[in-house]
C-alpha cells in the first residue's frame, strides 16, 4: 500500500509534464529508486537549472549580432551594389567567375555568430562550466549528508571479482586493433561526405537552372549536414555494441571496473562520432585548398573545398545546429518514446492472440508478475551519455553557436519528465543501488570543460575573422576603421596562369584578373603568389590569441574553483558539531567504564590503576565517518 502511494505521488508530482516548472522531489525518487538513480536526477536537475543563465546570455549575444548586422562594415562592403569585384571560380571548368556581392547573404548571416560578443560568450561559458562543476560538488555533498552517505564506501559492495574474470583473460592487443579500426570507420565516412559535397557542388554548378546555381552553397551545406546526422545516429547504435564487445574481451576484474571501462570506451567512440564532422569544418575545411593555378586535389580530380567568403563559421553553425537538434529530436522522440511504445504495442497484439483461459489467469496475476512484462532496466549509462554529449555541444563550439544552451535547456525541461515517466511507468523497478557520487561521469565532464577552452580559443582564432579584423584595424587600416578590410583580404590572380584544362568553359566573361581569399603576393610582384607578410602577421596574432585566451580563461576557472568551497558552510558546521558530540559521547563512555572498574576493584586498586592511567588516557578515540544527526544520540 505504501509503495503504491509513493509511486502514484511520483507520477503526479514528478513524471507529469504539467509540473515541468517545479523542483523534482529528489527525496522521494531516492526512497523509491535508490541513491544511484536519485543522484542522476539531482545532477540532471542542477544542469538544467544552470542552463537558464547560459541561455539568457546566449540569446543576448545572438540579439547583439542581429542588432549590429547593418552597422558591420565588412558585410556592408560585400553587399554594396557598386561592388564589382570578380572572384575566381569555385570549381574547375564547370564553374564560372562570380561577383563578390553574391556572397552578401552569407556575409550578413555570418556576422550573427562572428562578432566581438562571441568572444565574451566563450569566456563566459568556460566560467559557467567551472561554476557548474563547483555547484554540483556542493549539491552532492549536501545530498551525501542528508542521505547519510558520508561514511559509505563503494568498494564495500563493488570489489568482488566477476565470474568472467575468474574464467578467462584475453590478450589486450586484439582490443586495441579493433578499437583503431572502428574509429577509422568514422574518419572514412567523414571523408565520404567530403567527396559527396565536392561532387554535388560541381554537379549543381553545371545545372542549367539559375535558381539551382544560386543556391548551390546552401543546398550542399544542408544536405551534407543531414547525411552526417543520419550516419552519426546509425553509428551511435553500432558503437554502443562495439564498446561493450571490446570491454567483454578485456575481462575487467570487478563490476565497477567493467562499468567504468565500458563507459569510457562508449564515450570516446560516440564523442569522436558526433564531433568529427564538426572538427573537420572548424579546423580543416578551407585550410588545405591551395590557390588558383595550383589547387590541391583528392584522387587527382576532386578539388578541395573552399570556405564561403564570410568564413567557415556559418557552415559550422549549420552543421552544429542540425546535429544537435536532430540528435535531440530523433533520440528523444524516436528512440526514447517511439520504440518503447512500439514494443508495448507488439506485446499487446501478442497478448490478444492468447486464449480466454490465459487472459483470465493474467487478470489474477500479482502486481510483481505484471511488472515483469515491463521493459528491463538497462542502466543509467545511456541517460548520462546523452547528456554528456549534449554538454559537449553546449561548451565545445559555443563560439559559433550561442543559441546552443537555449536548445539544450528546452530539450532538458522535457527530458527530465520524459525520463521520470519512463522510470515510473515503462521500466521494471531497478534494484536500488547505493552511491555517493556520479562516478566516472564527473571526470568526463571536467575533461570536456577543459577541452572546450582550447577548442573555443582555436575557433575564435582560426575559424572566425575576429583576429584578421583586429590585425587590419590596428596595423593596416589608414584611418583605424574597418573600411577596406574586404579588399585587404583578397589576393589577385592572372587568369592566364590557370593550368591547362582547369580554366572555366564559360566564354561570356572576358576576365584578365580574378580575386581569391588569401594573403599572397600579386602576379606583378617579384615573387608572384608567394605567401605575403600580412599572412605571417595574422598567423602570429592568431597563435598569440590562443595562448593568452587559454591561460586567462583557465586561470579564471581556477579562481572560481578556489572561491567556491566544495562543502556548503552550514553542512561543514553541522558535521563539526556532530564530531564534537561524538567525541563527548566517547569520553562519557570511557568515564563510565573507569567508574565501573573503580567500583568493582578492591581497596587499593585505584592507586594501581592510576599508575597505568597514561595508557588508559592515551587510548585513541575511534574516528567515525557516520554523520547521523545529533538528536539520534
Amino acid at each position: 500500500g505504501l509503495q503504491l502511494q509513493l509511486i502514484s505521488l511520483l507520477y503526479e508530482e514528478w513524471a507529469s509534464y504539467s509540473v515541468f516548472y517545479k523542483y523534482q522531489p529528489i527525496g522521494l525518487v531516492r526512497k523509491y529508486f535508490g541513491e544511484k538513480i536519485g543522484l542522476y536526477f539531482a545532477w540532471l536537475g542542477l544542469y538544467t537549472q544552470m542552463l537558464i543563465p547560459a541561455s539568457l546570455v546566449g540569446v543576448i549575444v545572438f540579439l547583439y549580432g542581429c542588432a549590429t548586422v547593418d552597422d558591420n562594415i565588412p558585410s556592408m562592403e560585400i553587399c554594396h551594389p557598386k561592388n564589382n569585384i570578380t572572384m575566381c571560380p569555385l570549381c574547375d571548368r564547370a564553374c564560372s567567375y562570380w561577383k563578390l556581392k553574391e556572397a552578401c547573404g552569407t556575409a550578413r548571416a555570418s556576422h550573427l555568430f562572428d562578432n566581438p560578443a562571441t568572444v565574451f560568450f566563450s569566456i563566459f561559458m568556460a566560467l559557467w562550466a567551472a561554476m557548474f562543476m563547483e555547484h554540483w560538488k556542493r549539491r552532492q555533498m549536501r545530498l551525501n549528508y542528508e542521505w547519510d552517505l558520508t561514511g559509505f564506501e563503494e568498494e564495500e559492495v563493488s570489489d568482488h571479482p566477476r565470474a568472467e574474470y575468474e574464467l578467462r583473460v584475453m590478450q589486450k592487443s586484439l582490443k586495441k586493433e579493433h578499437k583503431t579500426q572502428k574509429i577509422g570507420v568514422t574518419f572514412a565516412i567523414v571523408f565520404g561526405v567530403i567527396l559527396y559535397r565536392i561532387s554535388t557542388k560541381t554537379a549543381l554548378h553545371m545545372s542549367n537552372n539559375p535558381t539551382t546555381r544560386s543556391n548551390v552553397r546552401l543546398t550542399v551545406k544542408t544536405t551534407a549536414a543531414i547525411i552526417n546526422l543520419v550516419v552519426i545516429l546509425i553509428l551511435d547504435e553500432v558503437y554502443g555494441a562495439v564498446a561493450r564487445w571490446l570491454t567483454v574481451l578485456e575481462v575487467p576484474k570487478t563490476d565497477k571496473s567493467f562499468e567504468e571501462r565500458l563507459i569510457f570506451k562508449t564515450f570516446i567512440l560516440k564523442f569522436v562520432n558526433a564531433f568529427t564532422p564538426i572538427i573537420y569544418i572548424a579546423f580543416f575545411r578551407g585550410r588545405l585548398v591551395g590557390r588558383p593555378g595550383s589547387y590541391l586535389y583528392v584522387f587527382e580530380s576532386y578539388r578541395m573545398e573552399e570556405c564561403a567568403h564570410g568564413g567557415c563559421l556559418m557552415e559550422l553553425c549549420i552543421q552544429l545546429s542540425i546535429t544537435m537538434l536532430g540528435k535531440q529530436l530523433i533520440q528523444n522522440n524516436l528512440f526514447e518514446i517511439g520504440i518503447p511504445k512500439l514494443k508495448k504495442l507488439i506485446r499487446y497484439i501478442k497478448s490478444k492472440r492468447r486464449s480466454f483461459q490465459e487472459e483470465e489467469r493474467e487478470k489474477k496475476l500479482q502486481r510483481y508478475e505484471t511488472d515483469h512484462f515491463l521493459e528491463p532496466f538497462a542502466g543509467l549509462t545511456p541517460e548520462y551519455m546523452e547528456m554528456i554529449i549534449q554538454f559537449g555541444f553546449v561548451t565545445l563550439f559555443v563560439a559559433s553557436f550561442p543559441l546552443a544552451p537555449l536548445f539544450a535547456l528546452l530539450n532538458n525541461i522535457i527530458e527530465i519528465r520524459l525520463d521520470a515517466k519512463k522510470f515510473v511507468a515503462e521500466l521494471r523497478r531497478p534494484v536500488a543501488a547505493r552511491a555517493k557520487d556520479i562516478g566516472i561521469w564527473y571526470n568526463l565532464l571536467r575533461a570536456v570543460a577543459k577541452v572546450a577552452v582550447i577548442i573555443n580559443a582555436f575557433v575564435i582564432s582560426f575559424t572566425s575573422d575576429f583576429i584578421p579584423r583586429l590585425v587590419y584595424q590596428y596595423m593596416y587600416s589608414p584611418d583605424g576603421s574597418m573600411h577596406g578590410f574586404v579588399n585587404h583580404t583578397l589576393s589577385y590572380f592572372n587568369v592566364s596562369n590557370f593550368q591547362d584544362g582547369k580554366e572555366p568553359m564559360d566564354p561570356q566573361h572576358q576576365v584578365e584578373m580574378c580575386r581569391y581569399k588569401d594573403y599572397r603576393e600579386p602576379p606583378w610582384s617579384n615573387t608572384p603568389y608567394v605567401i605575403s607578410k600580412e599572412f605571417w602577421a595574422v598567423l602570429a596574432a592568431r597563435l598569440a590569441f590562443v595562448i593568452v585566451f587559454q591561460n586567462v580563461v583557465m586561470l579564471m576557472s581556477d579562481i572560481v574553483d578556489w572561491l567556491i568551497p566544495d562543502i556548503p558552510k552550514d553542512i561543514s558546521l553541522q558535521i563539526h558539531k556532530e564530531k564534537i558530540l561524538m567525541v563527548e559521547l566517547f569520553m562519557k563512555e570511557e568515564q563510565g567504564k573507569i567508574q565501573f572498574i573503580d567500583s568493582m576493584m578492591p581497596c587499593g586498586g585505584k592507586e594501581k590503576r592510576n599508575n597505568h592511567a597514561p595508557i588508559a588516557r592515551s587510548r585513541s578515540i575511534p574516528h567515525t565517518h557516520s554523520h547521523t544527526h545529533a538528536n539520534n544520540f
